[in-house]
């Protein structure tokens, strides 16, 4: 691991965000900027963020972005708020509106 980022508390479905991770895993940092550019997700806000905040990390400790790639990226679920909406017969129903940590991990490239 030459560098890492993370996001805490971001207020989006893990699960949402697992779609986009999936798709940028071990990919090149610049392959993967490039395809959260043309994605039409929501979540690919807070990856953009997360990913250019790991790539100045390793910046400040020497490397380039063109010799890394993403080795690892997690997304685990965090707090749920929990709320309750109004339903039928005076009841009330539950709603979970969900959290996530995203951490992304960058390496070296095999051979640079």
């Amino acid at each position: 691991m030459i560098a890492y980022a993370s996001g805490k508390f971001l207020r989006i479905s893990p699960s949402k965000v697992r779609i986009v991770a999936d798709l940028i895993r071990g990919k090149d940092v610049t392959y993967a900027q490039g395809v959260l550019l043309h994605l039409n997700k929501r979540s690919k806000e807070y990856l953009i963020k997360i990913l250019k905040s790991a790539v100045a990390n390793a910046k400040v400790k020497g490397f380039t972005a063109d010799k890394l790639y993403i080795s690892k990226i997690v997304c685990d679920c965090g707090p749920m708020w929990k709320r309750f909406k109004a339903a039928a017969f005076g009841r009330a129903s539950g709603i979970v509106k969900r959290t996530v940590h995203i951490k992304i991990e960058l390496d070296l490239k095999q051979g640079a």
